[in-house]
C-alpha cells in the first residue's frame, strides 16, 4: 500500500532540511512531496537537495490549497501530512503515525506532541484537532471539495469531516518533538498577526461546518 508524504512549506529554510533527513530515508514512504507555498527563501532548493519532489507555487495560497496541490500530484492510497517546522522528528514518530493506517486499524491518525516543549505540549493538549501531523486515507482528503479555501483551517476541517463520517481516528503521542511558534519565526508582532489570521481561518471553517 503506497504512502506519500506531503509537506506544505512557507519560508521554512531553517527547519525543513532536518525534517526531510528523516522523511526521505523512511522505507515506509514511497514518495515525498514538498509544496513550497509562495516561499521566497531557500526552502525549495533545500528540499530538492534532499531528493523530495518539489512543487513551487508562485503565490501563497494557504496550507489547505498547498495540501490539495500535493494530493493531486500523487496516487498513493495513504497520505502522511507533516509540518515543515518540526524539531526533533524521528523515524519512530513517522512509524507510529503510519502503522495504524497501513494495518487498517484507523482511517486517520493525529499526532500529539508530548515531552517536547511546554508551550507546544499544552497547545496540543488543549486543541489536538489543530495538529498538522496526520496519516490518513487519501479518499478522506478528496472528499473535502473546498479544501483549497480552508487555509489554516485544514486540520479542523479534516477533524469535523471524519467525525461526521464516523471514520476511525486514533491519537498518537509523539515523544520529544516540538515546532517553532509563529512568534519565534516572525517576531512577536508579525507572529501574533499571523496567529490571528490562523485563528480567523479556523473560525471560518467552524462557522461553515456548523451551518451545514
Amino acid at each position: 500500500m503506497a504512502v506519500t508524504a506531503i509537506i506544505p512549506a512557507y519560508n521554512e529554510e531553517k527547519t525543513i532540511g532536518d525534517v526531510l533527513k528523516v522523511v526521505c530515508n523512511m522505507s515506509l514512504i514511497d514518495q515525498v512531496i514538498v509544496v513550497s507555498d509562495g516561499s521566497w527563501d531557500n526552502t525549495a532548493n533545500i528540499a530538492k537537495k534532499h531528493g523530495a519532489k518539489v512543487i513551487e507555487l508562485k503565490e501563497n495560497i494557504g496550507k489547505g490549497g498547498a495540501v490539495k496541490v500535493g494530493v493531486k500530484e500523487c496516487d498513493s492510497d495513504i497520505v502522511l501530512l507533516l509540518d515543515a517546522d518540526l524539531i526533533g522528528l524521528k523515524d519512530e514518530h513517522i512509524f507510529n503515525l503510519l502503522t495504524p493506517v497501513i494495518n487498517q486499524e484507523a482511517d486517520m491518525t493525529v499526532g500529539i506532541f508530548k515531552h517536547g516543549r511546554i508551550i507546544t505540549d499544552i497547545a496540543q493538549k488543549i486543541a489536538p484537532h489543530l495538529s498538522g501531523q496526520r496519516a490518513l486515507r487519501r479518499y478522506i482528503i478528496e472528499e473535502l471539495e473546498d479544501l483549497d479555501i480552508t487555509r489554516y483551517g485544514i486540520e479542523v476541517s479534516l477533524t469535523v469531516h471524519v467525525n461526521r463520517k464516523s471514520y476511525r481516528t486514533l491519537e498518537v503521542y509523539l515523544e520529544d518533538i516540538t515546532h517553532l511558534t509563529k512568534e519565534e519565526k516572525l517576531g512577536i508582532i508579525s507572529g501574533f498577526s499571523s496567529r490571528l489570521k490562523m485563528y480567523m481561518d479556523i473560525i471560518k471553517v467552524l462557522s461553515k461546518t456548523l451551518m451545514h
